[in-house]
């Protein structure tokens, strides 16, 4: 595993981007995006650590509900042997499955309530 870090649901990214821009500093990169609206960004801060931004994709965001912990790892092995475990006894949200996006992606939400986002790219350099 090579890093976690939040994962911010906000109904608009680049609004939510250029806020803790200002706010933290720091870089900004574009994951995805269509017909001029930001989709998936991340802020790396100046001082270290990760923000990712996403839109909910038509789904309804509650207060209280708009952050998940995103976990990027490095062996397609250990996504699979998290998921699992997390699974387990929790309540999967989006099967373990290949995206298009070059991913291997899911996600659960665990026995303790906390919603888990779980990426391998499998490019990569």
């Amino acid at each position: 595993m090579n890093q976690l870090y939040p994962y911010v649901i906000v109904e608009d990214v680049q609004g939510a981007l250029d806020f803790y821009t200002e706010v933290f500093g720091g870089k900004t990169k574009i994951l995805n995006a269509h017909e001029g609206r930001v989709l998936h960004a991340e802020l790396f801060l100046t001082n270290g650590g990760t923000l990712h931004f996403s839109d909910p994709f038509g789904h309804q965001v509650t207060v209280g509900d708009s952050t998940r912990v995103m976990v990027q790892f490095t062996k397609e092995e250990e996504i699979r042997a998290v998921y699992e475990a997390l699974a387990k006894e929790g309540t999967t949200v989006v099967e373990l499955q290949d995206t298009f996006f070059g991913a291997l992606h899911g996600q659960i939400q665990d026995k303790y309530n906390i919603h888990w986002v779980l990426n391998f790219f499998k490019n990569q350099g």
